[in-house]
């Protein structure tokens, strides 16, 4: 297979679209959930926050304008083929231009800082980005774009079991991460959970599995049950729509996994409110 180039403008073209496109429109694995939800809450007051949210995004969607005032920090999933070579710019150049004018030309709010503890000046275009690139086989470039908001960033966790903590370990930590989040998440929730790998990997797991469909289950049946059955313990934790009760406290609640160190057990819990914004491409 011959090396396949790729113009850096191609790039900044399709990131600038995908975080435009995910912070106008909620996926349709959201808005079908949202509608289910409604359908089976039975507190009047569940029902209207859930219809209050259906009707957000369709006007987001109507009048391009962000689904939420927090647009969020720019997170990708990359796949980069090693038969690509980017022309004219680096991709790393591409994507943050890229970001930039979303941003910029969008007007999506600019939520990023220079420094995360003194300076905290604002950047004003949202860059830089937080890119997670992995090298496949191939001459294509696929990207998995999202805007993550702080509101439900901040109630993420991570915690290293042991192996001994088992299964039963990582439901209680799980479980426990939701219940601290409580209503503050605005709920109802996204949660991605990741187990296994190192420290930094189980929460890089944890929000790639924010950015698969809540309607696909894991491959492996094991781990597809057990999220089916954690998503049904934290619905009945009854903390509901916007914190006000009911049956819907998450949407959806996916699992990735990777192989681990024989002394451990890494688990991740990253929490994201319903607009779980994510659109991907392949270049």
């Amino acid at each position: 297979m011959s090396i396949r180039e790729i113009d850096a403008q191609q790039i900044i073209e399709a990131v600038k679209k995908l975080f435009m496109d995910c912070n106008y429109y909620i996926g349709s694995d959201v808005l079908e959930a949202l509608e289910t939800a409604k359908g089976e809450e039975e507190r009047p007051i569940a029902k209207d926050v859930l219809q209050q949210l259906i009707d957000n995004n369709k006007i987001a969607a109507d009048e391009q304008i962000p689904i939420c005032q927090d647009t969020g920090m720019a997170v990708l999933f990359v796949e980069y083929g090693d038969q690509v070579a980017v022309t004219n710019g680096s991709f790393k150049a591409a994507v943050e231009e890229g970001v930039r004018r979303a941003y910029i030309d969008g007007y999506l709010r600019k939520s990023v800082v220079t420094d995360p503890v003194f300076d905290r000046k604002n950047t004003k275009d949202n860059t830089p980005a937080v890119i997670h690139t992995e090298i496949v086989p191939g001459n294509t470039i696929k990207i998995i774009a999202g805007g993550k908001g702080f509101g439900s960033e901040n109630m993420s966790a991570v915690k290293m079991l042991t192996p001994s903590a088992g299964v039963e370990g990582v439901k209680k930590f799980v479980l426990d991460t939701v219940a601290h989040a409580g209503p503050n998440p605005c709920p109802p929730m996204v949660i991605g959970v990741g187990i296994g790998g190192t420290f930094e990997k189980a929460a890089q797991l944890a929000k790639k599995a924010t950015f698969r469909s809540i309607s696909v289950s894991n491959p492996d049946e094991r781990y597809a049950n057990l999220e089916k059955e954690l998503l049904e313990e934290i619905n009945r934790m009854n903390i509901g729509p916007a914190g006000l009760g009911g049956k819907t406290t998450a949407l959806g609640l996916n699992i990735e996994t990777y192989p681990t160190h024989i002394a451990g057990m890494p688990v991740a819990v990253n929490i994201c409110c319903h607009a779980c914004r994510h659109k991907e491409c392949i270049i």
